[in-house]
């Protein structure tokens, strides 16, 4: 093997799991078949008295302890050769951290740059930090053979290797509260001038007002807030703004107007005006600034 080939997270993980899977399988159809054998030969039609009278066997011993025994250290090694390789990020690793909230993911790059998916280049290694706002989540790849918890106050990684170009589903593995299923983001594999592309700033000016739909995205509002008027954790924002709600404020039942007031108080302090129907469950946004708080309204004031 070339030496400077970087074993990705499949190829650490596949023959493990195809080894075990080999080794069980001949044991299956190999204790099956002596079974059926000695079920056979040995039946009482066949021998209704026994000719001999063994008390044990030293070799036989041996060998039925020994040679499990072996099998085990082999599975042992063999993992473990495994889970080094998945626990060692390899050098020159791109880093991102990936913060899990509910219900919804973002994903940070060493630039600033945030992303609801996770953007990444082929043939090179990634590093994934692990980030949770909230409760406990997973992160899980299937197409890449990677899941760890996600847990609050605890520092964690994956890494892997896109090899070929494409879009991969990226879930929440562990259950996290009513929209857990909806937890749901992609791995979108580039190529490397693609994804440079993609990643450097396309200017060196101030950033302009900031586009509320994208701030929506990345802060994970989208992940309890539709835009198309379905039910979700939270009200849809579609039709939200200038209507007319039923809150609980200081513990009173009162309707109020979803004007712009409203929705700045909901993104700052959720808690103050709780909606009726709706579990009491979204955090405050002290990082806002307030043009971000402005450019949110603004896009919600767009979906009528």
């Amino acid at each position: 093997m070339n030496p400077s080939h970087i074993i990705t997270t499949t190829e650490a993980i596949d023959p493990v799991f195809m080894f075990i899977f080999g080794a069980c399988l001949l044991l299956l159809v190999g204790i099956t078949v002596a079974m059926l054998y000695f079920v056979v030969r040995y039946h009482r039609s066949r021998a209704p008295q026994p000719s001999s009278q063994a008390d044990g066997n030293l070799w036989l011993e041996i060998v039925w302890t020994a040679l499990p025994t072996l099998l085990v250290i082999a599975m042992f090694w063999y993992g473990w050769r495994g889970y080094v390789a998945l626990r060692t990020v390899p050098p020159g690793a791109l880093e991102v951290t990936a913060t899990a909230r509910m219900w919804s993911w973002s994903f940070t790059y060493e630039n600033g740059k945030i992303s609801p998916k996770l953007y990444v280049p082929v043939g090179r290694p990634v590093k994934v930090n692990l980030v949770s706002q909230d409760v406990i989540h997973g992160f899980f790849l299937p197409d890449f053979r990677v899941k760890r918890d996600v847990v609050p106050g605890m520092q964690n990684h994956v890494w892997f290797v896109a090899s070929k170009t494409g879009s991969y589903d990226l879930f929440c593995s562990q259950y996290c509260g009513k929209a857990h299923s909806a937890m749901i983001s992609t791995v979108e594999a580039l190529p490397e001038t693609e994804f440079n592309a993609w990643l450097t700033p396309t200017t060196l000016q101030h950033p302009s007002k900031p586009d509320g739909k994208k701030l929506a995205e990345e802060k994970g509002c989208l992940g309890c807030h539709s835009l198309d008027g379905s039910a979700g954790v939270g009200p849809t924002f579609k039709g939200l703004y200038g209507s007319q709600l039923k809150v609980l404020r200081d513990g009173k039942s009162m309707t109020v107007s979803a004007d712009e007031g409203y929705l700045k108080e909901s993104i700052r302090q959720p808690a103050a005006a709780i909606l009726e129907g709706f579990p009491p469950i979204m955090p405050p946004n002290p990082d806002l600034t307030d043009e971000q708080v402005e450019a949110l309204v603004e896009f919600i004031e767009t979906l009528k």
